[in-house]
């Protein structure tokens, strides 16, 4: 949750540890979760995909390519016209540089 769940100005969210550019505000959507949600990374390159079986359920965790940080998980409950994809991401992983 936090500071970018309301967040609607233009610009890119980078990794909070590294830099590396994560999401663009194009692929932001409300998911109505709290969390800030996105239909695609701004570069499929610059995350990894991972199993994360912990708390009893089965997800896929979001990753940063380049440091390794946690970034959330994924989902199969975004936008369908967009991919149906949710990136579902914790805004303190999050820097957000307005363009």
């Amino acid at each position: 949750m936090g500071a970018f769940v309301n967040n609607h100005e233009k610009g890119i969210y980078k990794c909070a540890i590294c830099g590396t550019e994560l999401f663009s505000s194009d692929t932001k959507f409300d998911s109505g979760t709290g969390w800030p949600s996105f239909t695609d990374p701004a570069n499929l390159e610059h995350v990894v995909l991972k199993e994360d079986p912990s708390l009893g359920m089965s997800r896929t965790e979001v990753l940063c390519k380049t440091c390794g940080a946690h970034l959330g998980h994924v989902f199969d409950d975004g936008p369908a016209e967009k991919g149906g994809k949710r990136y579902c991401i914790n805004s303190v992983c999050l820097e957000f540089e307005k363009k």
